[in-house]
C-alpha cells in the first residue's frame, strides 16, 4: 500500500434538485471516503497543496507511488480507493468458468435504513440472486445519511461475500444508477405526526418522480423496479410516469409483505404450517383497502373455504388481522416491520428469477394496462402473476372473483385513482386534485 495526493479544482454540482449530491463515495474497484473519515484511516499526504487535496491509496506491484498528472495546466486525477475494493475483483480470463453468471448492477435506495441494513446481506450472500451470480450493489442515500453509508460499505466489506464484486455509493440518482439492472426503491419520507396523506403522496411523489428520471436517463433499458417506499403503488405509478424509455410492465411495487403476511394467518387458522397455503393473492392497493383474496387461496390444495368453515372470520377478521399486524408488532416491539419487509423484497425479486410453481401464483402491485378482471387502466394494482424465471412475469387468468370480492376490489381500485389525481402533476397529467376522503387508510405501522 503507498498513499497518494490527488489534486482536483473542479467541484462537482448535483444533478437532482430532490437528492442533492456532496461527497460521492465509490467501493467498487474503488472506495471513496469522507475527507473526515478517511484521516482516520491513512498517514497524511507526501505533499502539500493550496488546491483541493484528497488523499487515496493505491494497491501497486512496483511500490511506485503514482502521482497526479499534468498536461497543459489541467490536473488529470487518479480514482480513490480503500481497502480490499482496491483490489480488482474480475476474473482473470483464464480463472472464468461457465459456473459464474456475468455480473448484475443492484441499485439500493434508503441504503443506510433499518430495512436495507437487513437486505443488503441477504442480496451480497447470494441468497436471491443465487450461488453463481455476482453482484455489484449501487446504494443511495441522502447528504445527512453519508457516514452511514460509510458504515454500510465497511460491513459489507468485513463480510467478505466472494458474489459482491463492487459496492458504489453516492447521494445523485444520475450517478448511483448508471446501467443497474435492478432497482430497489425502499427511501422515502416517513410520514410525521399531523401529516396528511395527500402532503405525503406529494413529498415522496416527488423523490420518486426524480428517481424515474434518472432511471430513464442512466439505467439499462430493461431495468427492473421495485418501489417500496410508501405509499407505494402511487409511488411506482409516478416513477414508471417518468421513465417513458422503460417498460412500464418492469415497475412493481411491493404487496409481499401483506402476501406473506395473509398465509401466515390462513396458516394459524387452519393449524398447518405455513408453506401449505398458496395461490394467496393481495388485490389492490398498499393501504387499509387492500384485499387479501381468500376466495382463490388454497391450503394443502384445497380451497381456503373448505379447510376453513369460520367463514364469517374469513371475510372480517382475517382481512383485519393482515392488515393491523404491523401496528401490533410495533405495540410488542418497539419498532416496525424492517427485517419481514427485506425477506418479503428477497421473496419478490425471487419470484421474478425463479420458475412458479406449477398452478400457484404471487402477488405484485403492477401496471394494469390490458388486465383481464375489468380494473381500471393506468394504476400500479396488486394482482396475481407467474413468472418464467426471466424476471418478466404474466397476469394470472384463471381466478374467480364473486361479487363480494369484485366489491371490495372495486374500493381499493377508487382510492388509487383518488390518489392518482393527488400527483397528476407528477405524472403528466395535468394539474393536481385531492380528495382522498375522511378515512385514513394507511396501514398501522406505516404513518
Amino acid at each position: 500500500m503507498v498513499a497518494m495526493t490527488d489534486l482536483s479544482t473542479a467541484v462537482k454540482t448535483t444533478t437532482s434538485p430532490f437528492l442533492r449530491s456532496s461527497s460521492q463515495l465509490r467501493l467498487s474497484s474503488k472506495l471513496h471516503l469522507s475527507n473526515q473519515f478517511r484521516h482516520l484511516l491513512l498517514p497524511p499526504p507526501l505533499h502539500t497543496t493550496t488546491s483541493i487535496s484528497k488523499i487515496s491509496c493505491s494497491v501497486s506491484q512496483n511500490n511506485q507511488a503514482p502521482v497526479a498528472v499534468q498536461d497543459n495546466g489541467s490536473v488529470k486525477t487518479k480514482k480513490e480507493c480503500y481497502g480490499v475494493f482496491c483490489l480488482t475483483y474480475d476474473l482473470k480470463a483464464e480463472e472464468e468458468t461457465k459456473s459464474w453468471k456475468k455480473m448484475i448492477s443492484i441499485a439500493v435506495s434508503g441504503a443506510a435504513g433499518m430495512i436495507s441494513n437487513h437486505l443488503l446481506f441477504k442480496l451480497a450472500s447470494g441468497s436471491v440472486f443465487g450461488p453463481d451470480q455476482p453482484i455489484a450493489l449501487k446504494l443511495l442515500g441522502s447528504e445527512r445519511s453519508i457516514q452511514a453509508l460509510e458504515g454500510v460499505a465497511m460491513e459489507l466489506e468485513d463480510s467478505l461475500f466472494p458474489l459482491l464484486r463492487e459496492v458504489d455509493i453516492g447521494t445523485d440518482p444520475y450517478e448511483v444508477f448508471q446501467d443497474v439492472e435492478w432497482a430497489l426503491l425502499i427511501g422515502a419520507k416517513p410520514r410525521g405526526p399531523g401529516m396528511e396523506r395527500a402532503a405525503l403522496l406529494d413529498i415522496n411523489g416527488q423523490i420518486f418522480a426524480e428517481q424515474g428520471k434518472a432511471l430513464n436517463a442512466v439505467a439499462s433499458p430493461n431495468v427492473k423496479v421495485l418501489v417500496v417506499g410508501n405509499p407505494c403503488n402511487t409511488n411506482a405509478l409516478i416513477c414508471l410516469k417518468n421513465a417513458p424509455n422503460i417498460p412500464a410492465k418492469n415497475f412493481h411495487a411491493l404487496t409481499r409483505l401483506d402476501e406473506n403476511r395473509a398465509k401466515c394467518q390462513l396458516a394459524l387458522k387452519a393449524g398447518v404450517f405455513y408453506d401449505k397455503v398458496s395461490n394467496m393473492t393481495i388485490w389492490g392497493n398498499h393501504s387499509t383497502t387492500q384485499v387479501p383474496d381468500f376466495l382463490n387461496a388454497r391450503i394443502n390444495g384445497l380451497p381456503v373455504k373448505e379447510v376453513i368453515t369460520d367463514h364469517k372470520w374469513l371475510e372480517e377478521g382475517f382481512t383485519e388481522s393482515v392488515q393491523k399486524r404491523g401496528g401490533l408488532l410495533i405495540q410488542k416491539w418497539g419498532r416496525s416491520s424492517a427485517a419481514s419487509t427485506a425477506v418479503s423484497i428477497v421473496d419478490a425479486i425471487k419470484s421474478l428469477v425463479t420458475p412458479t410453481p406449477e398452478g400457484d401464483w404471487f402477488s405484485t402491485g403492477v401496471y394494469t394496462n390490458g388486465n383481464p378482471y375489468g380494473i381500471a387502466e393506468d394504476l400500479v394494482f396488486s394482482m396475481p402473476c407467474r413468472s418464467k424465471g426471466d424476471g418478466d412475469y404474466e397476469l394470472v387468468k384463471d381466478v374467480e372473483i364473486d361479487d363480494y370480492l369484485r366489491k371490495r376490489i372495486a374500493k381499493s381500485e377508487a382510492e388509487l385513482l383518488a390518489e392518482k389525481k393527488c400527483v397528476a402533476h407528477l405524472t403528466g397529467d395535468g394539474i393536481a386534485y385531492c380528495d382522498l376522503g375522511p378515512v385514513d387508510t394507511m396501514l398501522p405501522g406505516e404513518v
